[in-house]
């Protein structure tokens, strides 16, 4: 019984010590403090006019695209140029064998001497019977007769001059020359072929300047034309709006180009209308069946209510900002938006010019909460990008 009590008094003793612990523990510990606000970096609402930038689907050409073809029938003897390098106006590309041609020269040639024999003869006739035929020496029938001779002469030699002028052009389109200054292409055409007038040799493409051709819709289109109502002033208005080329590596060319013209006609199957912008190319950068993007801004929203896009937030068609008042408080707010320029959105309705809205720590921030404010880098906040 002894042993019973004293383990009894043991576990008793155990529990006791085992209550006041935890009491003695307690009174030495502190309450957790609250979390400091999170830190968040903001850019300030932007008022200012902005130039609204569209793209389009761009296929370069050249300026002039020149077939060259043969204008005689021949046997090509000789190419002289280098294909796809660049030629000048009048140089030598192909040859075709100028002995038949030069042949027809000297035939052409020779009736023209025989032409001018029978000429002088009918003249010589005319001269001297003229005063015979005013003597009634001879009959003024004979004269008459003499004098349409040598008008049949004379016809005969315009005629021979003209066979003789055309066989030297066919004489000289036996050097098959360029039409243009360009990128020469491809022969479609080898030594020994027999070519003639419908046959292609090959083509030249003038790149400097050279084409982009684009297409923008009927709306498009027509909104441009309201702005501007007459020719001249859509001329003018075409000339200031600059060009930009986006490569297909996603570059943007350096040079800028500008408007050349607008097609007749809005192709009925697509509703657009085809335009053809020229850029400069001197270093011949640029060739004809590449394609890109063009890019330009027709038209400026006055007074556009900027934000930068990461600012933003998208959820199920819907769009929130978070805006820090002047108590370094947040409130999410509804916008409606406008176009997208660069990495600035356009706010159509929800912000004021000078608010501060969130760009950096949205994830950390609660409706009605403090947060410390950091500007956002100028980069970040730069309107237009």
């Amino acid at each position: 019984m002894r042993a019973i009590a004293s383990i009894t008094r043991a576990v008793a003793t155990v529990l006791a010590v085992g209550q006041v612990l935890p009491s003695v523990a307690g009174c030495g510990k502190k309450p957790a403090e609250a979390p400091p606000p999170p830190r968040v970096e903001v850019a300030t609402v932007v008022q200012q006019d902005t130039p609204i930038y569209s793209e389009w689907v761009a296929t370069l050409d050249g300026y002039v695209n020149a077939q060259i073809q043969a204008r005689v029938s021949g046997y090509v003897i000789r190419q002289a140029y280098m294909e796809g390098s660049v030629v000048r106006k009048g140089d030598l590309l192909f040859e075709i064998d100028p002995r038949p041609f030069k042949a027809a020269l000297d035939q052409a040639k020779g009736q023209l001497a025989k032409a001018q024999a029978e000429l002088g003869r009918a003249s010589n006739d005319v001269k001297r019977d003229t005063p015979l035929a005013g003597a009634r020496a001879i009959a003024r029938s004979q004269l008459d007769t003499e004098v349409q001779a040598k008008l049949a002469a004379q016809a005969i030699v315009r005629a021979a001059k003209a066979d003789v002028e055309q066989a030297r052009l066919n004489l000289e389109f036996t050097k098959v020359t360029s039409l243009v200054t360009g990128i020469a292409g491809i022969a479609r055409v080898q030594i020994g072929n027999l070519v003639g007038p419908t046959s292609v040799l090959t083509s030249v493409s003038q790149v400097d300047p050279i084409k982009a051709y684009f297409t923008v819709s009927e709306q498009e289109f027509t909104e441009f034309h309201r702005r501007y109502p007459t020719e001249q002033s859509v001329e003018e208005a075409r000339k200031r709006i600059p060009l930009e080329l986006i490569l297909g590596d996603g570059s943007v060319y350096e040079r800028r180009g500008t408007i050349y013209f607008a097609d007749r006609e809005v192709n009925p199957a697509t509703g657009a209308i085809r335009i053809a912008g020229v850029f400069p190319n001197p270093e011949n950068l640029l060739r004809p069946g590449e394609f890109g993007r063009i890019r330009a801004s027709a038209r400026t929203r006055n007074g556009a209510l900027l934000v930068p896009q990461r600012a933003v937030i998208e959820l199920q068609g819907s769009h929130r900002v978070a805006v820090v008042g002047s108590d370094d408080k947040v409130t999410f707010r509804a916008v409606s938006v406008g176009e997208r320029v660069a990495n600035q959105w356009i706010i159509t309705e929800g912000v004021k010019p000078g608010e501060r809205v969130v760009v950096e720590g949205l994830l950390k921030v609660r409706d009605g909460a403090p947060v410390i404010v950091q500007p956002a880098p100028a980069a970040a906040a730069k309107a237009g990008g």
